[in-house]
């Protein structure tokens, strides 16, 4: 895939100022990345690992905020969203403030230049901002290089890593996170058939930092 405007940050400021006066007019809390499932995913995989709720977690380019508000409702108390687009960061505040989730915490941060205290986080997501990094037109490689640096720098050691994308395969994320991570578990996503192959169009990878 080459480069595109998703992934330069007008195109993600002007898509959230949209987002955040349909919310502010009619109270649509915007588009879900991956749908619904995704979420059920990512909260069930915690629920499985009996991951404490009161565990540090990061949401890496929290959008709209509502997975961080799923999070709450099934009992997550540490929770911090950051999105480099002011806009994100406001439809999220008010989707948090709907919701009467109080225990959020919410930041304007650029992952790739990330401030010194964001650190020391016990579980890092990420649901389409990998992938939108991935489309910048400008040094898409380097950008990945250093969100892989970004992640190891706020990620606790033994801490663990949950990535959604549609734009890699297993095999690529294995490779791109090889610095610094060992991939534990691939998570079920929803299988196509084409051309008499059998593909996923969304791959859902759970990584280690070592």
């Amino acid at each position: 895939f080459g480069p595109s405007v998703l992934g330069t940050r007008e195109h993600w400021d002007a898509a959230y100022e949209r987002e955040l006066q349909t919310f502010q007019d009619i109270g649509d809390v915007g588009e879900i990345w991956f749908g619904e499932e995704s979420m059920v995913r990512i909260i069930r995989w915690l629920e499985k690992q009996k991951v404490p709720l009161d565990s540090s977690l990061l949401d890496i380019g929290t959008g709209n905020g509502v997975l961080l508000v799923e999070l709450a409702k099934s009992g997550y108390t540490n929770l911090t969203g950051i999105d480099y687009s002011p806009s994100a960061i406001e439809l999220s505040e008010k989707v948090k403030e709907k919701e009467g989730m109080s225990n959020i915490k919410l930041k304007v941060e650029d992952f790739l230049a990330p401030s010194a205290e964001l650190s020391g986080f016990e579980i890092c997501i990420d649901k389409g901002t990998f992938d939108a990094i991935s489309l910048n037109p400008d040094n898409a490689a380097g950008k990945r290089k250093q969100y892989v640096q970004s992640l190891c720098s706020v990620l606790k050691p033994g801490g663990f890593f949950l990535i959604t994308s549609c734009n890699w395969t297993k095999e690529e994320l294995s490779n791109e996170f090889r610095e610094g991570f060992e991939i534990l578990e691939e998570l079920p996503t929803p299988k196509f058939c084409f051309g008499g192959r059998i593909g996923n169009s969304v791959t859902a990878l759970v990584f280690q930092r070592k």
